[in-house]
């Protein structure tokens, strides 16, 4: 196995079975019994390359906006505002290395073997890591508004700090698996995929999978589902308080989450069946599967710009400051923030920033008792 890494490939009849993404098949009057032949579809990968370009633009802006947001007001960062940090710069790195499937899509790939090791760990461990870290903000609200734990992140500062250590340390153990990439050649076109061979790759491929299943999607979604349920329970028990509001963002929180990857999952999964023999497999329903799993692919890439809306920019606490930078910069006039600020006053004396999903650990303590 150890031979194969950082090599290239030529990619036969019979291992075409084993590539999904943008490509469809042809096949003879009977399906299945013929090798399905994979053809690329342009039309569908300059769409491809189009639709990453775009994320990549927005992801990048958002999450940059986060970081200098929050990094500007560093002196009264809170354990989310940490979490967010991290968040953001997950997203960010993971929208990095769109522009290069971008190019893969339209030219296949032509940075090199090296580059396909890298640029699918780098994507790898930004994927898990964000999940996680989605998980950790759950349950940090969770702590601050149901446990009533008062700036438990002002604190114990280096216990956040661990934790995010730890979530970035796991993301990279859960995507070694990805150095399998390798170049696979056919027809002058490149690919980067995964080069493993023989009767272990399925078996391997599978059990990669089915971890991702669970560490990447399962157990986040669990904890956000488990967290967010009990913090909503807790909300309508609060009397006085607007949980209107903030039910809307938590569940919004929840939804965008399952919007954008819970369709890939289950397109993956049942790929996964597919290959194991579960599920009867054609040429046929290959073709339909490899629609299914660009366009969820795809999808679930829109959630690294999706995120810099919820946990940032629907939180109080973020415009008041992004006023701020925006009126030193002179971009905004005094008398636009000025009226801002006025807003603001009659909107903290409802209540409505301690229902904010980015709010004070203090302010949360107040609004629960």
């Amino acid at each position: 196995m150890e031979e194969m890494m950082g090599q290239s490939f030529n990619l036969d009849d019979h291992d075409f079975d084993n590539i999904f993404e943008n490509y469809s098949y042809e096949y003879d009057v009977e399906p299945g019994v013929s090798p399905c032949i994979p053809l690329v579809k342009k039309s569908l990968n300059v769409m491809l390359a189009a639709v990453y370009s775009l994320v990549c633009l927005l992801a990048v802006t958002g999450n940059v906006l986060v970081l200098v947001v929050i990094l500007h007001n560093r002196r009264s960062i809170s354990s989310t505002d940490v979490y967010l940090l991290h968040l953001a710069t997950a997203d960010l790195l993971f929208a990095l290395t769109l522009p290069f499937w971008a190019v893969d899509a339209v030219s296949g790939w032509v940075f090199g073997d090296a580059m396909c090791k890298v640029i699918s760990m780098l994507q790898e461990v930004n994927f898990y890591s964000g999940i996680l870290l989605l998980a950790c903000i759950s349950v940090d609200r969770y702590l601050a508004i149901v446990r009533s734990v008062q700036s438990h992140g002002h604190k114990r500062p280096w216990m956040v700090k661990l934790v995010c250590a730890v979530v970035w340390f796991v993301a990279l153990l859960l995507s070694l698996p990805v150095l399998y990439k390798g170049e696979l050649i056919h027809d002058r076109r490149t690919l980067c995929y995964e080069i493993l061979d023989g009767q272990s790759a399925d078996i391997w491929r599978t059990a990669t999978r089915f971890l991702r299943h669970v560490m990447g999607f399962l157990v986040p979604l669990a904890a956000m589902v488990f967290c967010y349920s009990v913090t909503v329970w807790k909300l309508c028990q609060t009397k006085g308080f607007q949980k209107q509001k903030a039910m809307k963002v938590i569940i919004a929180v929840v939804l965008a989450f399952l919007a954008c990857w819970l369709p890939h999952n289950v397109t993956v999964l049942v790929d996964t069946l597919m290959r194991s023999k579960l599920i009867e497999d054609s040429c046929a329903k290959r073709d339909h599967l490899d629609r299914a799993l660009s366009a969820t692919q795809t999808l679930g890439f829109t959630h690294s710009c999706i995120n810099p809306i919820l946990y940032a920019f629907i939180g109080v606490k973020f415009r008041r400051n992004l006023v701020k930078i925006l009126a030193k910069s002179g971009i905004v006039r005094r008398a636009i923030i000025s009226k801002y600020r006025r807003s603001m006053s009659s909107i903290s004396e409802s209540g409505l920033i301690s229902t904010a999903i980015y709010m004070d650990h203090d302010v949360n303590v107040r609004a629960t008792k």
